[in-house]
């Protein structure tokens, strides 16, 4: 098996219904992908399109047709507003009815993998109040509920990818994220590496002309430093390589990517993701830095996706599918190249 094994998403992360999920699947395997992350979105229009709702029985079909196609579901993702919850009854409702229902999606697509973004629920929009809590004991004791349940499942247990988004709540730095998982302290629950988000917190600041953070560069060091010395590569499940896009304006009010109570980063990264090595697209994010620092630094060796959320998904053209994943493919034999030399 090679050392690394390149993954990719399903296509239209944003606009599932755009592309059926298997044109999207049999471009991901023609262009030479080995895996996929199934987006939950994905499969529930495919289960509305084809299926009559019925969730399991598209499960079911996606495992066939990944089956069929020499592709791995890596994961079924996003198992979005969990934890810190400050409706105790909400989190009750995710546990006692979401969770189980993604179990049994996760066994039927024979995969034992949930990634889970650290929580971004934004303010009750009637009220403006807030509807997550940053207290790290309601968090961590909430993900630990999480795991012990999936510890539970048989015939093999359930892990889950807890990722740091740029934009998260309270975790919106890998550092938080590890220091979560690390509280967590359970064998199923570990950490997903995303160079967009990394970068994107610490490096980038879509909101001023620059494109660029104050003192960015030296807080990026600092950190791929900190990563090196502190992660134990056992813990990370998965690893997403991608870019940003440098906008040629300052993402605020009068931007067209400016969604209001949407915070600047994730309307940034909703339009303006870009594969590794697009920089004639206006990548301009340290991913280098990042990968060397999680397959050098840390030896890293399990799968790597290059998950892509951008407004080109959204485009109807029936070859978008094709155009993304000759993309992919294109960015990560250029990585590769670069790792390898």
């Amino acid at each position: 098996m090679p050392k690394y094994r390149p993954a990719i998403p399903s296509m239209s992360l944003g606009k599932p219904r755009l592309h059926p999920l298997p044109d999207k699947l049999s471009q991901a395997s023609i262009h030479g992908f080995k895996g996929i992350e199934l987006f939950y979105g994905d499969l529930e229009s495919l289960a509305q399109a084809n299926f009559n709702n019925n969730l399991h029985k598209a499960a079911q079909y996606t495992h066939e047709k990944c089956k069929e196609l020499n592709l791995h579901i890596i994961c079924l993702q996003p198992f979005t507003f969990y934890e810190g919850l400050l409706d105790r009854n909400q989190h009750k409702c995710l546990i006692s009815e979401k969770l189980p229902l993604w179990f049994e999606l996760a066994k039927i697509l024979d995969t034992d993998l949930i990634q889970i973004p650290a929580n971004f629920l934004g303010a009750d929009q009637e009220t403006g109040t807030h509807r997550t809590t940053g207290d790290r004991d309601v968090i961590i004791a909430d993900l630990q509920e999480l795991a012990d349940k999936g510890l539970q499942e048989t015939p093999r247990a359930i892990r889950f990818a807890y990722e740091a988004l740029a934009w998260s709540n309270h975790i919106d730095t890998w550092e938080e994220a590890w220091s979560v998982v690390r509280a967590v302290d359970r064998p199923n629950f570990g950490i997903c590496l995303d160079t967009f988000n990394i970068a994107g917190r610490v490096y980038a600041d879509p909101s001023v002309a620059s494109g660029k953070a104050k003192n960015g560069e030296m807080e990026m060091k600092e950190s791929m430093e900190r990563l090196r010395r502190m992660i134990d590569v056992k813990k990370v499940f998965y690893v997403q390589v991608v870019d940003g896009e440098r906008l040629s304006a300052p993402l605020d009010e009068q931007h067209p990517f400016h969604v209001p109570g949407q915070p600047v980063r994730m309307s940034w990264s909703r339009n303006a993701r870009l594969f590794a090595f697009e920089e004639e697209r206006g990548g301009y994010l340290p991913v280098l830095d990042v990968v060397r620092a999680v397959f050098d630094g840390l030896g890293f060796e399990g799968w790597v996706s290059l998950e892509l959320f951008s407004r080109t998904l959204a485009d109807p053209d029936p070859d978008t599918p094709v155009v993304h994943a000759r993309r992919g493919m294109v960015s990560w034999r250029k990585l590769m190249k670069v790792l390898e030399g």
